[in-house]
C-alpha cells in the first residue's frame, strides 16, 4: 500500500446546498437518491411501479436520482423481480418508462447502477424469503469467483473461467451503451454488498489460484478490467462512479485500507467518485450499526486520495448532512431508506438549512408560511 496524501485541506468548505461539477454534469446540490432495488421487473423490463417510483423521485429536489442496481445480464439479477439492461426488450422498456417519468417533473440528472449479482444471484425477493432458488424450482445456477456457497446450506455457484469473465466484462460494455441511449447521465459500478465485482476483491468469496485471486493486485484486477472496459465504452464527458463495500465486516476479509488503494487506482483510471458503503458479502458480518456509521470511510478515502466521495448510511436529518459536507467527510451525501420514508426529504432539509430547491410548479404553493422562500420565489396563491 502507498503511503497516506491527506488533501482535504486543499478544497474550500462546502454546504449540502452548494453546487458540484462531476466532468459535464452539473448537480444543483450535494443530495443524492441512492439506488434502491424494488424487485418489481418482469423478466428485467421496467413496470408501472418504476414509473411511479422515479417519478416522486425525481420531484424530490435531490441533485441525483440513481436507478437501482441493474443487471448486465438475465444470470446477474439478484431476483426474477430486478431490473435488467441486458436485452432489446430491457432497453425500450426502461426507456419509454424513464422518459416519461421525466416529462413529469422538473429536470434532473439520472444515474444508474450497473450490476451483476454473483453468487448471491437466483434469489426470492426479500419479502419472499430471500432465499436462493434452486434450479428445479425456476432458478438459475449463479456464477462466481470461486465455487463457494453465498451461505451455509446453499448449492455452491459456478467458478468462471476465462471466457466467462470476458463474457460478463462486455456485458458491461453493453449495458452501458444502452444506458447511453436510454438519456442516463451518469453510470455507478457495483462493487459493494457481496455482488460479483465485490467477490472477487474479497479474499472470503475468492479463492482462486490464477491470475485473479490471491494477492490484492490479483482480486481487484477483473473489477479493474470492467471499469477500464465500461470507462473506454462511456462518453467522456459523463460522470462514471464506483460504489465500494470499505469492510467486509469479517475478520481475514476486504479491509478499508484495500479500499483505499483500490479508490486510487480507480480515480487513476478516470473514476469521478467512490460511494462508500461496506458489508454484504458473509452473513458472518458484525456491523456496529448507528448515525452515519460509514461516514468514516468516505472520509477516509477523500482525505488519503483527494477522490470525490459520497457519504451513505442512517443518514436521516438535514443537519446530520449539512454537517458530513460541512466537515469534508464527503462531497456528497446518499440516501436510501429515507427517500422511501419521505420522498420530500430536500424540500424539509432546504427549510431547515435556508436553501432552496426547484418542485413542480402545481406544488409551489405548498410550502408552510414560515419557509416561503424553501422554492427560491414568493409563494403562488390560489384563485
Amino acid at each position: 500500500m502507498r503511503g497516506r496524501v491527506d488533501r482535504n485541506d486543499m478544497r474550500p468548505k462546502a454546504n449540502l446546498f452548494d453546487p458540484l461539477a462531476l466532468r459535464g454534469l452539473q448537480l444543483s446540490n450535494r443530495i443524492v437518491v441512492s439506488p434502491m432495488c424494488q424487485y418489481s421487473a418482469v423478466d428485467g423490463r421496467a413496470t408501472d411501479w418504476h414509473l411511479v417510483h422515479w417519478g416522486q423521485l425525481l420531484m424530490s429536489g435531490a441533485a441525483l436520482v440513481t436507478i437501482e442496481a441493474t443487471a448486465v445480464s438475465a444470470e446477474g439479477r439478484i431476483t426474477p423481480g430486478c431490473l435488467g439492461l441486458y436485452d432489446d426488450a430491457c432497453e425500450e422498456a426502461l426507456t419509454r418508462t424513464l422518459a416519461r417519468a421525466r416529462a413529469l417533473a422538473p429536470p434532473m440528472p439520472v444515474a444508474m447502477q450497473l450490476a451483476h449479482a454473483g453468487r448471491k444471484g437466483s434469489s426470492q425477493r426479500p419479502w419472499e424469503g430471500g432465499q436462493l432458488i434452486p434450479e428445479a424450482q425456476g432458478g438459475w445456477r449463479p456464477v462466481a469467483p470461486s465455487a463457494i456457497a453465498h451461505a451455509p446450506g446453499e448449492a455452491p455457484p459456478a467458478a468462471l473461467d476465462q471466457d466467462g469473465l470476458a463474457r460478463i466484462r462486455d456485458a458491461f460494455v453493453r449495458s452501458a451503451r444502452r444506458a447511453e441511449r436510454a438519456g442516463i447521465d451518469a453510470l455507478e459500478l457495483h462493487m459493494a454488498h457481496g455482488y460479483l465485482l465485490h467477490e472477487f476483491l474479497s479474499p472470503l468469496a475468492n479463492r482462486r489460484d490464477d491470475r485473479y485471486g490471491g494477492s490484492f493486485d490479483a482480486r481487484a484486477r477483473f473489477p479493474l478490467e470492467v471499469f477500464d472496459a465500461v470507462r473506454a465504452a462511456w462518453p467522456e464527458s459523463r460522470p462514471l462512479g464506483v460504489r465500494l463495500s470499505c469492510t467486509d465486516w469479517v475478520e481475514g476479509g476486504w479491509t478499508l485500507p484495500e479500499s483505499v488503494e483500490l479508490a486510487r487506482l480507480l480515480t487513476g483510471r478516470g473514476c469521478d467518485y467512490i460511494d462508500a458503503s461496506s458489508g454484504g458479502v458473509s452473513p458472518a458480518q458484525k456491523i456496529a450499526l448507528g448515525p452515519g456509521y460509514q461516514v468514516g470511510f468516505a472520509r477516509e478515502i477523500r482525505r488519503a486520495t483527494g477522490a470525490v466521495t459520497m457519504a451513505v448510511g442512517l443518514i436521516t436529518e438535514a443537519e446530520q448532512a449539512q454537517a458530513i459536507v460541512a466537515a469534508g467527510d464527503a462531497d456528497l451525501v446518499a440516501m436510501a431508506r429515507a427517500f422511501l420514508w419521505e420522498p420530500r426529504w430536500p424540500w424539509h432539509a432546504a427549510a431547515a438549512l435556508g436553501a432552496a430547491v426547484t418542485p413542480p410548479p402545481q406544488y409551489t404553493r405548498s410550502a408552510p408560511r414560515a419557509a416561503t422562500t424553501v422554492f427560491g420565489a414568493a409563494r403562488i396563491g390560489q384563485r
